[in-house]
């Protein structure tokens, strides 16, 4: 755990009560603040309770009396579309409005860090898609490489349930615009941006809000090194931000669309093979077509962001390649979870939204597609100009019908998973990928995209175990 350094001795209401809401509380309790929480839901606020916390109703007149900060959990809205009515009270009070996030960077830097010999660095990854697994790829390198690491934020822990760094020690954090846009305190070391489209859009209130809540963490973080994704406008604008002049190797320019020139530090990746260039010169390359764990342009990106960051931290590119040989990929993002009689089985459950389901769809061929779900707004039908490698789809959801209508290929409409599951496996044929790239969110069906990836991995093995 991480206490909270600077309140000691300080009320701190704390709203929201799920993982980063509680992991709050306790790192604030540690650090000498008194916690008084609360959240809508009378369950959560048991279990607080049950903690040994106080749960006051801050809805209350006067609740913001003496309290010195309100720490926000991530899914509670503070200006768009329309402010929390808790945290307007809040800001009318003049009481400071934070997060777990804030509260990190306020705290992670300890008295202790003079005695080492190595100080500890943060690695922030934030981006629309991507994110994932470019910070779990960063923490494979540096593990691989016997490089002391924690990985946590949108991924793996909450940020504040880490332990306290050691001498040479790198966080690698995942952050979410939610993280990004409220956070008090922001000073990663190396900051990534992965890239940028469309999401989240009435959280933000449109893409400028969105891409202002993302660049914070660069232009209000400072970080010493800052990655990015230069294949959208808005990195290409961020960069040209955050550098002196085409030679600062401050900012390492990423692309999977074009070969990068010039006097700076680049990185990119042309027909499956990573190149890094410094100064002018070639100062690595990797072929990433045989990395099983790597899939697709989009994974290529992923690989080119974690490649540069773990550069700025020294390590080879011989190293680099042979961690990526040995990483497997994230569940449900482009997981290959079997290969039997020449058919690949791929989940890629988190394909949640349009733009993240097109790049599963370019990255393989022959492709059997298992789809659908509960559609957002905008339908499907740009997936057309996609899909050349679909050979036919099998659609899921209770929209099944409706979804089938969007598509261009050839479509049989199964409803469940098992039965799509059923029959992408009896049409399947030597050289073909059957794919779950759903383009959809899972609520119709399922809890959430692991639930249904696991239903797809389920079946799946069901299936070849009876073959």
């Amino acid at each position: 755990m991480i206490p909270v350094q600077g309140l000691s001795g300080k009320t701190v209401a704390v709203l929201g009560l799920g993982r980063s809401g509680l992991s709050a509380a306790r790192a604030l309790r540690e650090g000498g603040a008194t916690a008084i929480c609360w959240d809508d839901n009378e369950a959560a606020r048991d279990v607080a309770i049950a903690e040994g916390f106080t749960c006051t109703n801050l809805k209350k007149q006067g609740a913001f009396d003496d309290v010195a900060r309100l720490i926000v959990s991530p899914g509670i809205p503070h200006l768009y579309p329309t402010p929390n009515s808790i945290v307007a009270a809040a800001l009318k009070a003049g009481v400071p409005v934070d997060n777990d996030i804030g509260l990190f960077f306020q705290s992670f830097g300890t008295p202790e860090w003079d005695s080492f010999e190595n100080m500890p660095q943060v690695i922030a990854v934030t981006g629309s898609n991507g994110k994932s697994t470019t910070s779990a790829l960063i923490h494979h390198i540096l593990t691989h490489a016997q490089r002391p690491c924690q990985l946590a934020g949108n991924i793996g822990r909450g940020v504040l349930d880490i332990d306290p760094a050691i001498d040479g020690e790198v966080v690698v954090l995942e952050l979410s615009s939610y993280q990004t846009e409220l956070a008090r305190s922001l000073t990663p070391d190396v900051a990534v941006f992965t890239n940028l489209t469309p999401d989240h859009l009435d959280r933000h209130a449109g893409m400028g809000g969105y891409f202002a809540a993302k660049r914070r963490l660069f232009a209000e973080g400072g970080p010493d090194r800052a990655v990015i994704g230069v294949d959208e406008a808005e990195g290409m604008f961020l960069a040209g931000q955050l550098g002196e002049g085409a030679a600062d190797d401050r900012v390492i320019r990423v692309s999977v669309e074009e070969k990068l020139t010039g006097p700076g530090w680049q990185v990119f990746a042309r027909k499956g093979f990573l190149s890094e260039y410094r100064k002018g010169r070639q100062a690595g390359s990797i072929d990433l077509r045989q990395i099983t764990g790597l899939p697709g342009a989009h994974n290529h990106q992923n690989a080119c962001a974690a490649y540069a960051a773990c550069r700025t931290l020294g390590l080879a590119p011989r190293v680099i390649e042979a961690a990526f040989h040995a990483f497997g990929g994230l569940p449900h993002r482009s997981q290959t979870i079997a290969q039997a009689d020449g058919v690949r089985y791929v989940n890629d459950s988190k394909a949640t939204n349009v733009d993240s389901a097109a790049k599963a769809l370019q990255a393989f061929k022959n492709i059997r597609w298992i789809c659908g779900g509960l559609q957002k707004e905008g339908g499907v039908e740009p997936l057309n100009e996609v899909s050349g490698d679909v050979i036919k789809a099998y659609v899921i959801g209770r929209e099944a019908a409706q979804f089938a209508m969007q598509l261009s290929a050839e479509t049989q409409v199964c409803t469940t998973m098992a039965d799509a599951v059923a029959a992408a496996m009896s049409d399947a044929q030597d050289g073909d990928t059957v794919l779950l790239a759903p383009a959809t969110a899972s609520f119709d069906q399922y809890d959430s995209f692991e639930r249904r990836g696991d239903d797809f991995i389920a079946e799946v093995t069901k299936r070849l175990e009876q073959a």
